[in-house]
């Protein structure tokens, strides 16, 4: 499991330019989206079976997905 840490640098620079972004259109959204990803990913580092369920390869494409069923029209 790759180390955390070793992507701090990434981190950072994604904060500052989110921070950057945000304040340009003066709307603090993007910052708590960016806080709502990191939190979802450090789940993930937390728990080995959820890194494990991330990160396996999936292997070959599952073929062509259904056309859903159009819904019946209500009356």
């Amino acid at each position: 499991m790759p180390s955390p840490l070793s992507q701090a640098p990434a981190a950072v620079e994604e904060l500052v330019a989110t921070l950057q972004a945000a304040a340009s259109i003066d709307n603090l959204w993007p910052v708590s989206q960016l806080l709502v990803k990191w939190r979802h990913t450090a789940e993930i580092y937390a728990d080995p079976r959820l890194y494990t369920a991330a990160t396996r390869v999936l292997g070959e494409d599952g073929g062509p997905v259904r056309r859903p069923e159009a819904p019946e029209s209500v009356a």
